[in-house]
């Protein structure tokens, strides 16, 4: 017979809600991107640079980039957490993406609001 641990009550439910919010996120995103950026191709510079030089488009963009980090970590960790057994190297490997994933939070803050 399998004795079976129980760790608490909604395991794992904040993990899956927020996949599936920064997924709805970063879809809204791409669909509206694509209806604005589409119609206007093709596209200079000086036209990104108008675009993406008005708040709105800033920080909509910057939410999308931070859901997608967000995304990306659930995910990777959850690899890591299944996949990696020695506590040692899994710390060591989630240690270096979360340094990666706020080192290009900071280089995307820095890059849309240099427009």
């Amino acid at each position: 017979m399998v004795k079976r641990v129980v760790v608490g009550a909604h395991y794992g439910l904040r993990d899956w809600l927020l996949q599936r919010i920064t997924a709805i996120v970063m879809a809204v995103y791409t669909v509206a991107f694509v209806a604005v950026v589409l119609p206007s191709l093709p596209m200079g510079y000086e036209d990104w640079r108008a675009g993406f030089a008005h708040p709105v488009v800033k920080i909509s963009t910057l939410l999308f980039l931070l859901s997608a980090m967000l995304h990306a970590w659930v995910g990777v960790r959850d690899i890591f957490m299944d996949y990696v057994k020695p506590f040692g190297l899994r710390l060591f490997l989630q240690v270096v993406v979360i340094l990666t994933l706020f080192v290009y939070a900071l280089w995307a803050i820095q890059l849309l609001w240099s427009v």
